[in-house]
């Protein structure tokens, strides 16, 4: 792993943009953790998040030279990861067999072993857009704006399914909990 650059996100892309692959490289290691977080949470598994990783990273190395940074690198990257992944996801689905995919889906618990298990549950059940829009915002960190260009969609409704998602959150009795105090 190369030392830590000290040059920003935008000179490094002018530099890979004039053939310096160190600069590609410093980006890479800057964001394939982030890329792997991303892609598992769409995959649900590390062995496709790093088939997703390799193939973001070619993706956006034949952009250059001649790549313009318009927005955030994560903003650009996010929609990369969120159709590569889903196209990985797809293309599992249509190899396992149904009697496969019954016997390899989990048992109802009983009951939750743990707060966090009582979290997952609740964040499984919102709808897809709004769970991606509260993750994008409090898992990723990135800002309302960043995740309205990342989706292609109006601000508001990113402001409309963050308020949803957080509206269910603190009205289902297994999450109250983490939003008083």
């Amino acid at each position: 792993m190369p030392s830590a650059d000290p040059r920003t996100d935008p000179e490094l892309i002018d530099a890979a943009n004039r053939g310096d692959p160190a600069a590609f490289e410093t980006l890479y290691y800057r964001y394939r953790d982030w890329v792997v977080r991303l892609a598992r949470r769409f995959t649900g598994n590390r062995e496709d998040a790093l088939d997703v990783l390799q193939e973001t990273f070619a993706y956006w190395l034949r952009k250059f030279p001649g790549f313009h940074l318009t927005s955030s690198v994560t903003t650009f990257l996010y929609p990369a990861v969120k159709n590569l992944s889903l196209g990985i996801r797809r293309k599992a689905k249509r190899l396992v067999s149904d009697d496969a995919a019954l016997d390899a889906a989990p048992a109802p618990a009983e009951q939750a072993a743990t707060s966090r298990a009582d979290l997952a549950a609740v964040l499984a059940a919102l709808p897809e857009a709004h769970r991606e829009t509260l993750l994008m915002r409090f898992v990723d960190g990135m800002s309302l704006d960043d995740i309205a260009a990342a989706l292609g969609i109006p601000l508001g409704t990113v402001k409309s399914r963050l308020h949803n998602a957080l509206h269910t959150l603190r009205s289902d009795p297994r999450t109250k909990a983490y939003f008083q105090g």
